[in-house]
């Protein structure tokens, strides 16, 4: 069977995995996604036409949410919503009262789980245009919907919604089946993408604020606590609470993992005095961490990697993310889960070291005038965003040299995955300002926004005029919308790596050179003197 897939960092040689994924994806799930995505397309073209449904809507996030790397790894799921998106397209075709005609629109899959993927091999990546630079800017796009989805998917969760952003998924989607588009159509649709994310991470930002208090600086545990254990790791907070209130006064700890950090910030969340700490790094290195973990484990959102068996049968999935033979949750209830983790030893009492966590932008423009004061007195000469998606790929030993050798006068954000190179070294601060922030997760580029937007508005400049330079990991899809939506707001000479995308053409690549100045990491000498002369 016959696969390609180059939506991540980490694509084989650079250009894209062809035998296996390097994520662990096998090429039957990487043509069944292929499939789904398809699928909908089809549905799209009912669903433009239809308007608002939200039975459809919220099928549209799911589906292209499960094909985000490190999510969905069970073809018998994957399966199951290929049937599903027939079903609503065909519904969609009937509510709409239009016949469509094309291969798209007339697309049926096959009954069973072979046919299915036979079928998927004829949709892969390199069929969606036959120009090369056309067929890029339709990657960009389709991976910026789909990091557009996850985050939608949280909000979602917590019962926010938008029409207009949902509106736009679908004619997004409809028009990459569209033949006579060309590539600034394509630009345009990609460009909006970026506008509608900006939407949807301050949606998803209220959310969680509404439901949780703004995040607040918070000093987080990195030992551990005696007593039984279970590790949340994810991006999704409504489960961490669910499960927080599941297992109070049971006597077992929480502690999160990865991305899940951030959540210790939040009052709502940080009440529950069970939530006792973080355990482990980032998402790259759960193989070795999780085997050294006593007790129950939960994923709730991407990142998932090939289990090991020392730990496969104390692991869980919830929500969207799956892997074959690993028990999955469905629902709200987590009793599985906490048995598992009662009959399992725990930790005993070992403190350790304390990071910080919770510098959302209403904690940093709390203290605005502190922060400017110190900018006007050359106090602090510059700041730096450096964060994005971590990974196991080579060069990004970078990042964490990049922060240790910043000058004292610097101030470093930073936030998602990214962080794991460097939040436990000491960077001291400057005039009780930390010089490390942490704004949270990858969705938090919302928060570091606003600290942008809020500074310029202080200095009467233009973000691009601060002293501010971001510095970017990136590894999946949901890096490529937050992207999208940096250049939708003029955000230009960002510095990307470790290494630029295997879907940009050079053509495309020059495009975004002279629009937006954007570029490769180098070396960090030579970007450092860059930046700060």
């Amino acid at each position: 069977m016959e696969m390609f897939c180059n939506q991540c960092e980490q694509a084989a040689n650079g250009t894209g995995c062809n035998i296996s994924g390097v994520c662990g994806k096998k090429p039957e799930v990487a043509v069944l996604q292929d499939h789904l995505l398809y699928g909908l397309k089809s549905l799209a073209l009912y669903a433009d036409k239809l308007g608002r449904n939200a039975e459809i809507d919220r099928f549209t996030i799911e589906g292209l949410f499960t094909t985000v790397t490190n999510v969905d790894f069970d073809p018998a799921r994957i399966g199951g919503m290929i049937k599903r998106c027939y079903e609503l397209k065909e519904k969609a075709k009937a509510a709409a009262g239009v016949t469509l005609s094309g291969p798209v629109a007339d697309w049926k899959p096959a009954d069973d789980l072979a046919g299915m993927t036979a079928q998927g091999e004829a949709h892969g990546i390199n069929t969606q245009h036959v120009n090369e630079d056309i067929r890029s800017i339709i990657e960009i796009l389709m991976y910026g919907l789909k990091g557009m989805a996850a985050y939608m998917d949280h909000a979602m969760i917590l019962g926010r919604t938008d029409d207009d952003v949902m509106a736009f998924f679908q004619k997004a989607l409809a028009a990459t089946t569209d033949a006579n588009l060309g590539l600034m159509d394509f630009v345009g649709l990609s460009m909006e993408c970026g506008k509608q994310n900006l939407t949807v991470m301050g949606l998803l930002n209220t959310a969680h604020t509404d439901a949780y208090g703004h995040p607040v600086p918070t000093a987080v545990q990195l030992g551990t606590k005696a007593g039984k254990a279970i590790l949340v790791t994810g991006h999704d907070l409504k489960m961490l609470e669910e499960l927080l209130k599941q297992t109070e006064g049971k006597g077992i700890n929480i502690y999160t993992h990865g991305e899940m950090l951030p959540a210790h910030g939040y009052p709502g969340l940080k009440k529950y005095t069970h939530l006792v700490g973080n355990f482990g790094g980032a998402w790259q290195d759960q193989a070795k961490e999780f085997v050294n973990f006593p007790g129950a484990i939960i994923f709730n959102t991407n990142c998932i990697q090939k289990p090991s068996d020392s730990y496969k049968d104390r692991l869980y999935t919830w929500g969207l993310v799956a892997w074959p033979d690993v028990k999955h949750v469905d629902g709200w209830d987590f009793s599985a889960v906490i048995n598992t983790a009662l009959a399992l030893p725990g930790f005993p009492d070992n403190p350790g070291q304390e990071i910080l966590t919770g510098f959302g932008h209403n904690a940093v423009l709390g203290v605005a005038d502190k922060v400017i004061a110190a900018v006007k007195s050359g106090a602090i000469r510059h700041f730096f965003l450096i964060g994005g998606c971590d990974g196991a790929k080579s060069g990004r030993n970078y990042y964490t040299e990049f922060a240790e050798k910043l000058p004292q006068d610097t101030v470093i954000l930073t936030l998602a995955c990214g962080k794991y190179r460097f939040n436990k070294l000491d960077f001291g601060d400057i005039g009780g300002i930390p010089r490390l922030l942490d704004i949270g997760q990858c969705n938090d580029a919302y928060s570091a926004i606003q600290i942008a937007v809020a500074l310029a508005g202080a200095f009467e400049c233009g973000v691009n005029d601060l002293p501010l330079s971001m510095i970017l990991s990136w590894y999946e899809q949901k890096a490529v919308v937050i992207l999208l939506t940096l250049f939708h707001l003029g955000i230009k000479n960002i510095k990307l790596g470790p290494s630029l995308p295997a879907f940009i053409t050079p053509n495309v690549l020059n495009f975004l050179v002279e629009n937006f100045n954007v570029g490769p990491i180098t070396t960090v000498e030579a970007d450092m003197k860059a930046i700060l002369g």
